[in-house]
């Protein structure tokens, strides 16, 4: 397999601030890899690099001859006054593929990028894009890219503003397909899905790893093991070479000057940490009483559509439920009418007097993008009570989120997306909030802080809605989950994501099964008189097999029956039981095909 695209040295920094130095990836064809960094440490702005739309300091990329490549930006930019179809053509993925196709090539792209945006839910194509969310547009535009079908394939948080309908149908699609891929995600399960290969950026140096997801975390703890063992060998070396240094200079002037460089790096080895530093979620909880809120036969539709129809509900302390749904079935709604910022047509959500809202905007933050971090947050409070009562100032509860006294002095319109996202989780933890409500947490944080703020959730004390889209972190967090279905149903399921999904699968399956018995038991046509219908070739293959089926199924059903009656090891009886059911299902859609069949015998 060849190389597509190629970095060497790739380097990158604004003003004082270095992004990433030294960059050297290769990506083959064929590959599916995901890239892994912190927030801030500028993995968008190198795939923007890759692609051209931005410059860099210094080092190479190189493409492969003829290869075409299409970029999935985190907000992509389409004209605002065209309507949706027309913008969607003109996008340029989708132009410079029509550009290299024939009539009926245009014409099957063309009817692939509308069956595509059918699929992610992008109807209307006459709308104005102006008119459509941030998530419609990155919707439109994530059509556009897998309808091109360009070689290579880059995707910037792809699965941001998609339900999980629809990061499956992606997960599923981005599998099938023969595009190399790379691409930026903190969707956990999509990345152990999806790659075959994992690129880390670490303190400006690179990575690989064979392999998925789960793959790199275990590659990944071997190696800080490994890095951890190797700095603290350079310490206790580096002990022993300062007193060597330290001895006057007549002593070791004889000594080769090959030493003392080795000395100078040693202690730069010595001084290194093997691992980032985490966030640190240390924020103390107000206590919360026993009563939470009470919903009472609350309804709620706007226009035609229905959000709420008759929901009660009373929460009990300690619960933490994770909310998951379809893009518009009133997830957000929910939430606000519980917060009281939007008002029930009928029935009330009665609050208990302790209880102490933090709310984590979908919207993101509701700062001044004018002010600097720090003068934000001393706006709020002077000082923030943590774990213990201990009390900090502002700017030491800013460096638990990992902003230096240089970050804090930023302008807020300066910061990433991913550093947005952590100064609005200070400022809402910064209260000492006793019930938390997380709108879309996961979109802007890096993995290394969903895993810190999953440990903090499990910890805490008070109270959890989260409404998410990320399936790991639903695990992770809830301990049941109110499902939305749409039209006002809201199902209550007593378990996890991953409980939900293999219930859904069963469920439909045995609806599937059912289907296919009561149309097997259905009367079929019989053939119009004159004109006997034969078997066919293979019929009668189908026949004969299903004469030796049922005799073996009538064996094995016959032997439970007398297991059940000798009342025998009952060890396993659920499995044999259930095997049971089975059994006569199956034989009576065998007997009822085998009975369809013998009549043209």
């Amino acid at each position: 397999m060849g190389i597509l695209l190629q970095t060497e040295k790739l380097t990158k920094s604004y003003g004082d601030r270095m992004l990433f130095a030294d960059v050297t990836i290769g990506l083959n064809e064929g590959d599916k890899v995901g890239l892994i960094a912190r927030n801030g440490s500028g993995k968008s702005t190198l795939m923007r690099c890759l692609v051209g739309l931005e410059g860099y300091d210094s080092g190479s990329v190189v493409t492969a001859a003829g290869t075409r490549i299409a970029f999935l930006d985190q907000t992509p930019q389409l004209p605002e006054e065209l309507p949706v179809w027309e913008a969607a053509v003109g996008y340029r993925p989708v132009v410079e593929a029509l550009a290299a196709l024939d009539t009926d090539g245009r014409e099957e792209l063309l009817s692939k990028l509308r069956r595509l945006m059918t699929q992610l839910g992008i109807t209307d194509h006459d709308a104005l894009t102006g008119t459509m969310s941030g998530g419609q547009r990155k919707r439109i535009a994530l059509a556009c890219v897998l309808a091109a079908e360009p070689q290579v394939l880059l995707l910037d948080e792809p699965t941001n503003h998609l339900d999980i309908p629809a990061i499956e149908w992606l997960e599923q699609t981005l599998s099938r397909s023969r595009m190399t891929l790379l691409m930026v995600t903190h969707d956990r399960f999509f990345l152990d899905r999806v790659c075959s290969r994992i690129i880390e950026i670490d303190r400006g140096e690179v990575y690989a790893y064979t392999g998925n997801y789960a793959n790199f975390l275990r590659r990944r703890r071997e190696r800080l093991e490994a890095a951890e063992a190797g700095v603290a060998r350079a310490r206790n070396l580096l002990r022993k070479e300062q007193e060597w240094m330290r001895r006057q200079p007549q002593a070791r002037a004889g000594k080769a000057q090959y030493r003392i460089d080795a000395f100078y790096d040693l202690k730069e080895r010595a001084r290194k940490q093997a691992a980032d530093k985490d966030v640190v979620l240390s924020v103390k909880s107000s206590r919360i009483g026993s009563k939470i809120f009470e919903a009472d036969t609350v309804c709620k539709r706007f226009g035609d559509k229905v959000i709420l129809d008759g929901f009660s509900y009373v929460f009990a302390p300690g619960e933490k439920i994770g909310i998951m749904g379809g893009n518009g079935v009133g997830k957000s709604t929910f939430v606000k009418m519980l917060l009281g910022l939007t008002s029930p047509d009928k029935g009330q959500f009665d609050v208990g007097e302790t209880v102490r809202f933090g709310y984590y905007r979908q919207e993101g933050i509701s700062f001044n993008p004018d002010k600097k971090v720090i003068d934000a947050i001393t706006e709020k409070a002077e000082e923030v009570i943590i774990n213990d009562g201990e009390r900090v100032s502002p700017s030491q509860f800013l460096s638990r989120f990992l902003f230096t006294p240089a970050d804090q002095q930023k302008y807020i319109a300066k910061l990433s997306g991913g550093e947005r996202s952590r100064l609005h989780l200070a400022s809402v933890l910064m209260n000492s909030p006793n019930f938390l409500i997380l709108d879309e947490p996961t979109n802007d944080l890096d993995i290394a802080t969903l895993g810190v703020l999953e440990d903090y959730l499990s910890e805490f004390k008070g109270c959890v809605i989260v409404i998410s889209h990320d399936r790991y972190f639903l695990d992770s967090v809830a301990d049941h989950l109110f499902v939305f279905e749409g039209n006002g149903v809201i199902k209550d399921f007593p378990g996890s994501y991953t409980d939900y999904t293999l219930w859904r699968k069963e469920s439909d399956a045995r609806a599937k099964a059912a289907e296919s018995a009561r149309q097997s038991a259905t009367p079929q046509p019989k053939p119009a008189a004159g004109r006997p219908a034969k078997m066919t070739f293979k019929e009668k293959k189908e026949f004969e097999t299903l004469e030796k089926e049922i005799q073996s199924l009538n064996e094995e059903k016959s032997a439970l029956e007398a297991l059940f009656a000798s009342g025998g090891d009952g060890a396993d009886i659920a499995a044999k039981a259930s095997r049971f059911s089975e059994i006569s299902l199956l034989l009576d859609e065998k007997e009822m095909r085998w009975l369809e069949l013998s009549e043209k015998a």
